[in-house]
């Protein structure tokens, strides 16, 4: 099974596409500065954007909405 799953991603993000942008550019940030938010023994992936969608399920980065005028 893939961790963390799409079913509760989805629940915070509200769209795949959303989620994809979100995570990869969380995923190039960790690799270029070497920052991360959790503990290196608290992440389940090995892999930088498998690190960026468990911060984002576990609400470490924060999302803001664009709002239509």
């Amino acid at each position: 099974m893939i961790y963390p799953s799409i079913d509760k991603l989805l629940n915070v993000v509200s769209s795949k596409y959303e989620l994809v942008h979100i995570a990869a550019r969380r995923s190039k940030e960790m690799a270029k500065e070497e920052h991360y938010q959790l503990r290196e023994n608290e992440y389940k992936c090995t892999k930088n954007i498998g690190r960026a969608l468990e911060e984002v399920l576990e609400g470490q980065i924060k999302i803001i909405e664009a709002t239509k005028e």
